[in-house]
């Protein structure tokens, strides 16, 4: 017996011992390097990060405060400030009206952006984490094949969320559920015209890199069509809309979807059967930046295997870091829909840049068919009683100044 409990004791000290010492080899393996992050301390020097909304860890729900742990790490300010979408993006820099130092647009976007000379080219020798850490896959995409341009930040897939409360399951096949009749008024776009044209393309049974003009036309149609079911046109005014209920069906991304069902359990999420879109976003220096290596530096940061890990637990989106899964939350290191399997991701396309002309055309399109749609019958309604009103306003007030002038002449 007495030797039956020293064997147990030696086991337990043995199990505890290889626990504590797998748990400092880790710490070991992903500390961070404070000789290289210590190079710019006491240099004054600011960042300026544009990244979309909701995309960071940022010390909400007790999770890291991933900007602020890098401006203590390395004595560098970052001012952080964000967009809502690549065209929106691509906006501010090409009218010149901020000096971003780090920018994480899309695949399509990144090309688009090295394409027009709007980009720097990265020194590798300033980002060691890149060979480190980036999984293989995820090296040389079609969008920056020689890898000059980008580190990936996260990555996801588009798919439709609805509310299961509302929504047939019956109805919950393909892309044609964003123009049921049944669900009208209840239904939520995206308000940028390439994700809007690659769902209505994919609809039709084409490629959503098309460019083919009578395809883009045809889907433009498409998308006229459907603006008599549409609620809204939006991007991250969907999480308070589905969320709240205010609508029931919307497309969106993989990612915000896990973070929106953690506020409604009655969300949920598919692809569609006719494929969608697999999408990375990545990090940049824009040409006109002037603290380049800062910026590596800042790269370099976000692709620490604990810092992939907190971003992805806060913002619920897929890393290209495999280390950085096992110090993530078990639920969605796990998760089908943040890492469906192959068969799935084979149905599915990656965005290129499009040709001059496609994209040129699509913009117009955007405006001319489907803004013009957003006029609807509710819409001219509204503005004939705001006329209405203006017109008994400016008729009561001649009345006024008439009745004023009568009653001057009796005096």
């Amino acid at each position: 017996m007495k030797f039956k409990k020293i064997l147990s004791c030696f086991i337990a000290l043995l199990l505890f011992s290889c626990i504590f010492s797998t748990a400092v080899s880790a710490e070991e393996e992903y500390a961070y390097d404070m000789e290289y992050y210590s190079r710019f301390k006491g240099q004054n020097i600011t960042l300026y990060v544009y990244n979309w909304g909701e995309y960071i860890s940022d010390g909400g729900d007790d999770s890291l405060d991933v900007v602020k742990e890098f401006e203590t790490l390395t004595g560098i300010n970052v001012e952080y400030t964000t967009f809502d979408s690549n065209e929106s993006l691509y906006a501010k820099l090409k009218n010149g009206g901020a000096g971003y130092d780090v920018i994480i647009p899309s695949d399509y976007m990144i090309s688009r952006l090295a394409e027009e000379g709007m980009l720097q080219k990265l020194d590798y020798s300033n980002i060691p984490n890149f060979e480190k850490y980036v999984d293989e896959e995820f090296k040389n995409p079609e969008y920056d094949p020689a890898n000059e341009y980008s580190v990936p930040y996260m990555w996801g897939t588009v798919g439709i969320i609805y509310n299961t409360k509302y929504v047939d399951e019956a109805d919950v096949t393909g892309w044609e559920l964003l123009w049921n009749e049944k669900y009208a008024g209840k239904i939520l776009m995206f308000d940028n015209s390439r994700d809007a044209f690659a769902i209505a393309l994919k609809k039709l049974g084409y490629s959503m890199n098309t460019n083919n003009t009578d395809e883009i036309r045809e889907a433009a149609e498409e998308l006229g069509a459907q603006a008599d079911v549409i609620q809204a046109y939006v991007m991250d005014q969907i999480f308070d809309k589905m969320v709240e209920e205010n609508a029931y069906i919307a497309p969106y991304y993989a990612g915000d979807y896990l973070t929106m069902s953690e506020d409604n359990e009655d969300l949920a999420f598919f692809i569609p059967d006719e494929g969608t879109n697999l999408f990375t976003d990545a990090m940049c220096i824009p040409a006109t930046s002037v603290n380049r290596e800062a910026a590596e530096m800042f790269i370099n940061f976000m692709c620490e295997p604990s810092i992939s890990a907190a971003n992805s637990d806060m913002i619920w989106y897929s890393t290209p870091i495999s280390a950085a899964k096992p110090l993530m939350d078990e639920e969605l290191a796990s998760s089908e829909i943040a890492y469906p399997d192959e068969e799935l991701l084979a149905n599915m396309e990656r965005y290129v840049n499009l040709s001059d002309e496609a994209k040129q055309l699509m913009d117009e399109l955007w405006i001319t068919i489907v803004r013009s749609n957003e006029l609807t019958p509710s819409f001219w309604i509204t503005v004939a009683i705001i006329c209405a009103a203006a017109l008994a306003l400016v008729f009561r007030n001649m009345y006024v100044k008439k009745k004023r002038l009568e009653a001057r002449k009796k005096y």
